[in-house]
């Protein structure tokens, strides 16, 4: 089992900037590729970004190319998403997600197995 925290959500003005953090605790022995999750309209969730168990490969959704940057810490069982030029239709609930590293980076949330509780973001215009 892998059980994973989220912090560092909160209420932004747009074009602001917010870092989202996820720790891993549990089984981290094996490898996961990682992403973060948030609603979409007709979703419960839908992939925001994406990353490889090396990092060497990621995925973003086409709303967020250019402003969020996903990112892990293997030694420090991080990861983290850095999200710049924030906008109001990023106000959702983000949630931080793994799945074991079968080769691909998957942007099907229905794929990863373990899930944080969420973390809230809000961008006020």
């Amino acid at each position: 089992q892998v059980q994973l925290v989220e912090s560092g959500g909160g209420l932004v003005q747009a074009g602001g900037s917010l870092r989202l953090s996820c720790s891993t605790s549990g089984r981290t022995d094996s490898r996961y590729i990682m992403g973060w999750f948030r609603p979409a309209p007709g979703k419960e969730r839908d992939l925001v970004a994406a990353i490889s168990w090396n990092g060497r490969v990621t995925r973003y959704a086409d709303s967020v190319k250019g402003r969020f940057t996903i990112s892990r810490d293997n030694a420090k069982n991080m990861l983290y998403l850095q999200m710049n030029s924030l906008k109001p239709e990023d106000t959702a609930v983000y949630y931080c997600a793994a799945d074991q590293d079968y080769g691909g980076v998957s942007t099907n949330p229905a794929v990863y197995d373990y899930w944080g509780q969420g973390t809230q973001v809000t961008v006020s215009s």
